[in-house]
Order: structure tokens, then C-alpha cells, then sequence
């Protein structure tokens, strides 16, 4: 994001450190699914989450070798583990993680939008109430017209607003999906309850049908 344009609340969700945080929430998540499916043992579970962790710098270090940033990403992670890092990433393809978290980013940045929507909408609503009676001239093509009031006026822009938060919220019902499902989205290497698992402990959804990625129409 171009800082001089951007809010310090919502580019933060938007730096190289909350993108990579952001993948390893994905990637924790699934490592507690896949321990409550009973297939990563509690120790090795635990020692992930309470032991991973990624440096930005050492991540562009290995990527310029590889050129593949997810390889970057766990080789990252996997320096900072021990044999359990035999776990992580297990089962998944690049975009179950990337995907997922693009949707956590997304999610966290709307939240700010749609609270802020609704602060202005008090702030339109409260001057509406105060100007209910201040008389003003209505226009018709910009004719003066009737006299109306400035109250109406905002109570127009209000009813705007609602609108506006109403397509925010169901905005955000269409973006709070993830996927754990799989290169070709067909659960080969994982039971589909590993997904509605990780998805559950991330806020999300899952993905009602994927295939490698999550359907970019929703973001549209």
C-alpha cells in the first residue's frame, strides 16, 4: 500500500509481517486440526504452536534461491522447530494456505470499513435529528423548488448508508471462506473435517467448493 494514502489500522494488515502472520494462523490452525483428528501427536502439536515462528528477512533469502515463496515461508518456519516440523504444512497445497489467508486479511480490514460505516451513519443520524427543522430550498433539476429541510437531506444520506452497510455485510458473509482441500480441491490428502476443523478455529467458513483456489468471483 502507498503509506501516504494509507490509514496506519488498515495498512498493517497489509505489510509483509501480517501476510506471513496470517499464514502461519492457517497453518496452525491445521496443525490443531489435524492433532484433534488424532494424527499429530499433543507434544508435537503443541511445541508447533507455541515454537513457530518466521523471520521476513530469512524468507527473501531463501525465495531468491527457490523463487517459490510458499517453500520460502515453511523452510522459514521449519528453522525455527525441531523434528515436529515434519507436521507442518502437512497435507496441504500452497494456495489452502495462501488463499485461507487472504481471506483473514480481507476480513480484518472490512471490519474496520463496516465499523466505520457505522460511525458515520450515528454522526449522519444525529445531525439529521438536530436539522429536522432547518428549513432549506429544494431544487429540481437545479431549480430552486419547494422548501424542504436539511433534516431530509441527511435522512436521504442515511437511508444511503444503510444501503452501503448492508452490501459491507454481505460482503463479508461472501469473503470469510477457506479452503484445507487440496492441489486439485478433491480432499485427496486430508478428510474433510480437517478443514471444517481449521476453518472453525479461524473464523472462517469453508469453502462450499474449490478446486486449487478459492473462486475469485467472490472478491469481485
Amino acid at each position: 500500500m502507498i503509506e501516504r494514502y494509507s490509514r496506519e489500522e488498515m495498512a498493517k494488515n497489509w505489510t509483509m509481517q501480517a501476510k506471513y502472520q496470517a499464514w502461519l494462523d492457517v497453518e496452525i490452525a491445521v496443525v490443531k486440526a489435524w492433532n484433534k483428528l488424532g494424527l499429530i501427536p499433543d507434544d508435537d502439536a503443541q511445541k508447533i504452536v507455541d515454537n513457530a515462528g518466521f523471520s521476513v528477512e530469512r524468507i527473501d533469502e531463501i525465495e531468491a534461491v527457490t523463487r517459490h515463496d510458499l517453500i520460502a515461508f515453511t523452510t522459514s518456519v521449519s528453522e525455527t522447530l525441531g523434528d515436529e516440523s515434519r507436521w507442518f504444512h502437512y497435507g496441504m497445497t500452497s494456495s489452502d494456505t495462501v488463499d485461507s489467508a487472504v481471506a483473514l486479511q480481507m476480513t480484518a480490514s472490512l471490519k474496520i470499513i463496516i465499523e466505520d460505516t457505522k460511525m458515520i451513519m450515528e454522526s449522519i443520524k444525529k445531525r439529521a435529528m438536530e436539522h429536522k427543522m432547518t428549513l432549506m430550498v429544494g431544487r429540481s433539476h437545479g431549480i430552486h423548488g419547494e422548501p424542504i429541510t436539511f433534516g431530509l437531506v441527511l435522512a436521504v444520506w442515511y437511508d444511503e448508508m444503510a444501503r452501503h452497510l448492508t452490501n459491507l455485510e454481505q460482503t463479508m458473509d461472501v469473503i470469510s471462506v477457506g479452503q484445507i482441500s487440496g492441489a486439485m480441491g478433491n480432499f485427496a490428502h486430508a478428510p474433510l473435517e480437517l478443514e471444517e476443523y481449521a476453518m472453525e478455529e479461524l473464523g472462517l467458513k469453508p469453502a462450499p467448493a474449490s478446486n486449487q483456489v478459492i473462486q475469485r468471483d467472490s472478491y469481485a
